[in-house]
């Protein structure tokens, strides 16, 4: 019974250390994008910025995915008994610490540092439609304003957590490998 808890304690300090990284990664895109908003440009400077906003997330992307590989197949490799199930576990343990640290900071973003985004973003929007929608939908986006932070706070968390969790089954098909040859052939013949 000790086994299983020691076993347990180190999945989640290895999926600590591999969800920070991460969710710093995804962190990082967050505040370049966000500082890149800032920039007024026009013309060939606003295409500009949203070519690099969309080589940004490409990157953010590449990193994670091949991050999410990486740190699956170093925890296979320093548990030398793991099996497709463990492995899994480990990637979705890792996507859920990610997602809770990226949700967090994201929160914490649109709370203390950019606290108007929401509002700014909610007036032009009301701005735009005032003339298509009814004065109840009108108030009814007024009323859902203020609740915008916490929505995209759990949004974030489900959909990271989830598509961490989708890259981890994908990966832990052959997290070990279950090629037979692998084994046989040993370490030093591959």
């Amino acid at each position: 019974m000790k086994d299983i808890e020691i076993e347990r304690k180190s999945l989640w300090n290895e999926a600590a250390r591999s969800g920070l990284v991460l969710g710093l990664v995804s962190i990082v895109y967050m505040v370049c994008t966000a500082l890149m908003s800032k920039i007024q440009a026009s013309g060939a400077g606003a295409a500009v910025i949203n070519v690099v906003d969309v080589l940004l997330w490409v990157a953010k992307l590449v990193i994670c995915i091949r991050l999410m590989k990486h740190f699956m197949l170093k925890y296979a490799e320093g548990n030398s008994e793991i099996t497709n199930r463990e492995s899994f576990r480990f990637g979705s343990s890792t996507a859920l610490l990610s997602a809770l640290l990226y949700s967090g900071f994201y929160l914490a973003w649109v709370l203390f540092i950019q606290p108007d985004m929401f509002v700014d973003s909610m007036d032009a929007a009301l701005e735009m439609y005032e003339n298509v929608l009814t004065a109840d939908q009108l108030d009814s986006m007024k009323e859902l304003a203020p609740k915008l932070p916490t929505i995209t706070f759990f949004a974030n968390l489900v959909w990271c957590w989830l598509f961490g969790t989708v890259l981890a089954a994908i990966f832990s098909r052959n997290i070990p490998s279950r090629n037979p040859f692998d084994q046989a052939m040993g370490p030093d013949n591959q």
